[in-house]
């Protein structure tokens, strides 16, 4: 459902999904942040909010664009997410904040993140969530931002021509740090493998981004699998 988060200069929106007590349980229930890719806070990020709500997660997806939509704020947003500081990310923090504040919450909360928000996520792992999942997502120019990084479970496609190695590149920084992790690269899978967007069919045939089923659904797994072991 439509919701508002309250954040330093007042409030941003949001959707937050539930599970339902008779599939999931009474509660309290780990939770997720879920920051959506560049196209915003579309049906397609909520559906996957609904899907991890189902999985017995509380979710909270924050619309990065809040304060003017998308043309307005896609520039500040990226700006934050290649300083790694600023606005955006403390939208993200209140959003953590306002699950682990819930009485419903056992105040364990991850972030999954696609495309723009999984570079996102990506960062964040560095703050105060206790487990990332970022699709995709853009690598900090400086690694040393993941040098105290929560678990993070990462999902790449080898099509995508816009992170050639990033898979690679982000499984050995974590290693050489430490950090539990669980990188993947699916080799039929481009940019956007998860996301069912209306412009997937014709990006996929351009450029190969796009939706990919197999990938998407072993990505899942997986994810749901790392978060079961460093959330519950």
């Amino acid at each position: 459902m439509e919701t508002a988060i309250t954040v330093a200069d007042g409030s941003i929106k949001g959707y937050l999904a539930e599970p339902l007590p008779e599939v999931s349980g009474p509660g309290p229930y780990p939770a997720v942040v879920l920051i959506h890719d560049a196209a915003g806070l579309t049906q397609d990020a909520k559906t996957i909010a609904e899907r991890f709500a189902t999985a017995g997660y509380l979710v909270l997806a924050p619309d990065m664009y809040s304060r003017g939509g998308a043309l307005r704020c896609l520039k500040g947003v990226f700006r934050d997410l290649f300083a790694a500081k600023g606005r955006a990310f403390d939208d993200i923090d209140a959003a953590r904040r306002a699950l682990a504040e819930r009485d419903d919450c056992t105040g364990k909360v991850g972030v999954v993140g696609f495309c723009l928000g999984g570079g996102f996520a990506l960062v964040a792992a560095s703050g105060e969530f206790d487990a990332s999942a970022p699709y995709y997502g853009q690598l900090p120019k400086n690694l040393s931002v993941l040098d105290e990084a929560c678990p993070v479970v990462a999902s790449f496609g080898r099509k995508d021509v816009t992170l050639k190695g990033a898979a690679a590149k982000l499984e050995s920084a974590l290693a050489e740090r430490g950090i539990p992790h669980d990188v993947k690269e699916y080799p039929d899978a481009g940019h956007s493998f998860a996301n069912q967007l209306p412009l997937n069919r014709l990006l996929r045939v351009t450029t190969g981004f796009g939706y990919h089923h197999e990938s998407n659904e072993d990505a899942w797994r997986r994810v749901l699998a790392f978060f079961a072991e460093h959330l519950r």
